[in-house]
């Protein structure tokens, strides 16, 4: 078992429980999702630059992960229908739990001028999203073989009804807010 998901559960819960005033253990929230994605609009020229990200997420992941394609052609961007975009790919359970592990603790700290997350970038629905402009922030990443530095959007789907179940949640992980109200 990861060593924040046996947190969560012996700790975490129950102090979220008291925090939240939840009658029941089953209606404090939960992560139930990790997705990240990797745009590579300059792809459309250059098939290796998509399959390089391809390769980077999946060292960052651990997880295989799979190209976008465009649904529509757009000819004022030269794209053409099914062509590659970029690469996602979402973590959920044991994974899940060893990716924010890693983001938290080796990651963002390594992010340079980090002053802290920004508490307005929940979705009023309990989900949280965070773009990242350098991809080499992780460790798995050889800086050598970079060829091009990429940015990087990481999407925490949790089971909150609002974005203060939310926030309580992600402190309760460690997550580095920064001192604001969120909206």
């Amino acid at each position: 078992m990861s060593r924040l998901l046996e947190e969560y559960k012996n700790q975490i819960r129950e102090e979220l429980k008291s925090k939240l005033d939840l009658k029941n253990i089953f209606e404090v929230p939960k992560i139930k999702k990790i997705t990240l994605n990797i745009g590579v609009g300059e792809g459309k020229d250059d098939s290796k630059l998509i399959d390089k990200a391809l390769d980077d997420l999946t060292l960052i992941s651990g997880q295989k992960a799979v190209k976008t394609i465009s649904k529509k052609a757009i000819s004022g961007f030269k794209i053409r229908a099914g062509m590659p975009l970029g690469v996602k790919v979402t973590l959920r359970n044991k994974i899940m739990y060893e990716f924010l592990d890693r983001l938290v603790n080796i990651a963002i700290p390594r992010i340079r001028d980090f002053r802290g997350l920004n508490m307005k970038s929940f979705d009023g629905n309990g989900n949280f999203s965070m773009g990242i402009k350098e991809h080499v922030i992780f460790p798995e990443i050889n800086f050598d073989k970079v060829d091009k530095v990429r940015g990087m959007d990481i999407t925490i789907c949790t089971s909150a009804k609002n974005n203060n179940e939310a926030l309580e949640l992600l402190k309760s992980f460690n997550m580095p807010f920064k001192d604001n109200q969120v909206n």
